[in-house]
């Protein structure tokens, strides 16, 4: 039985890109259903298939698993490759993604995910400066302990897909990450999974009050590619 896997707007959703170019980028075969954002809160809408009333879940057959790390969880224990290999270099991953899913709360309200357009960002706060300083130091990290190009040695694995969402801001937003930050951003936007999300992103029509309204208080739109 195929999975499918339950995302939204290409543009907005951080959340769902994580499985969802994770799965890709492994070539584990799913089919791919999008609820768009549509209204201010989709609370009420999405919990007709998702018990948080939030994006991504995974359905697989009887069973339905919600969150992009319970998710990811769930894939590890089916599928080679979600996780290092080697036991220290896992372990740094697993505290990697742990730290992206619990942390760094002013990139994300800053610096919110909009692939389509590129903006000038607004003084850079002291939280998210703090923020940024900590990605640089733990992507280096990771690209110099383990060799890159990815941030745990040489295949993409789950803390690559973690942080993809962090290469769009940063494109996004112009942030400087760093020789070796910077690096991994350019690696991972080329690579064709993500590449195929952008294409879509670029294409949606799709647009959502309240992420357009925080897209605006990020700082100043300079272009805006996607779509009319």
């Amino acid at each position: 039985m195929t999975y499918t896997l339950i995302t939204a707007n290409r543009n907005y959703s951080s959340w769902s890109l994580r499985p969802w170019v994770l799965m890709k980028a492994l070539g584990i075969p799913f089919d791919d259903r999008i609820e768009p954002f549509t209204e201010a809160t989709n609370y009420e809408a999405f919990r007709n298939f998702s018990p948080t009333g939030q994006v991504p879940v995974l359905v697989d057959g009887d069973h339905s698993i919600w969150d992009s790390l319970g998710i990811t969880l769930y894939l590890a224990e089916r599928h080679p490759g979600i996780w290092p290999k080697d036991e220290t270099v896992r372990a740094w991953a697993y505290a990697a993604v742990c730290e992206m899913h619990s942390g760094f709360g002013a990139l994300r309200n800053d610096c919110t995910m909009n692939v389509g357009v590129r903006v000038a960002p607004k003084p850079l706060s002291p939280a998210l400066q703090a923020n940024i300083a900590r990605l640089t130091e733990l992507w280096t990290q990771g690209i110099e302990w383990f060799g890159g190009p990815w941030l745990a040695g040489s295949e993409f694995t789950a803390v690559d897909a973690f942080y993809a969402p962090v290469a769009y801001r940063v494109r996004t937003y112009g942030l400087d990450m760093g020789g070796a930050g910077q690096a991994w951003v350019d690696h991972i936007l080329a690579h064709p999974a993500m590449q195929q999300w952008e294409a879509e992103a670029l294409a949606e029509t799709w647009r959502e009050e309240g992420h357009e309204a925080e897209l605006a208080a990020c700082g100043v739109i300079l272009s805006d590619d996607r779509a009319v």
